[in-house]
């Protein structure tokens, strides 16, 4: 259900930032995995699960959508495709998480390089792996806040015309 208030949107927002810092850490423990390739599975399975997880909370899976009466549901597109997210009201796919991943490559490649230099290069690839988990996370999480709190101010805005209208009338 899309959070109604500001308030509500606020905790939704802190809730789901508190998420992706979890996967973010568990990207950055999948860098020490010595095999080529096992961190950029991991990070592509791990987003598959939490990018349909932040639009759940914020009331935009595709289910939830799908649900919606059908100007609601138009207005939302609206804003989705204003913001240019490909993710928000959509299915998850893996080819679409390859193409979120795709945004943050450089990191991705050099982390996947980094992590075979001795000492130092772990921890580079560690750190790079948390913040690109990081960034593809909050984006997310700001782009569905954005949609949301557009949906919030438009709602309050029909609901200050409709209560001018009618006191017009008294």
């Amino acid at each position: 259900m899309i959070p109604a208030t500001m308030e509500q949107l606020d905790q939704v927002r802190k809730e789901c930032r508190t998420m992706v810092r979890k996967r973010a850490t568990a990207s950055a423990g999948s860098t020490l995995v010595p095999l080529p390739g096992t961190d950029v599975i991991a990070d592509v399975g791990m987003l598959m699960q939490l990018l349909p997880a932040i639009n759940n909370k914020f009331g935009l899976s595709q289910k939830q959508l799908d649900g919606m009466d059908p100007e609601t549901k138009s207005m939302i597109y609206g804003f989705v495709m204003s913001i240019g997210s490909k993710i928000i009201g959509h299915m998850v796919t893996k080819e679409l998480v390859v193409q979120v991943l795709k945004r943050v490559g450089v990191r991705v490649a050099t982390k996947s390089v980094a992590k075979f230099v001795p000492f130092a290069g772990q921890g580079l690839a560690a750190a790079l792996s948390f913040t690109a988990m990081r960034y593809v996370g909050n984006k997310h999480i700001d782009d569905c806040y954005e949609v949301v709190k557009r949906m919030i101010e438009q709602r309050e805005n029909t609901d200050d015309h409709s209560n001018c209208s009618s006191e017009q009338f008294l």
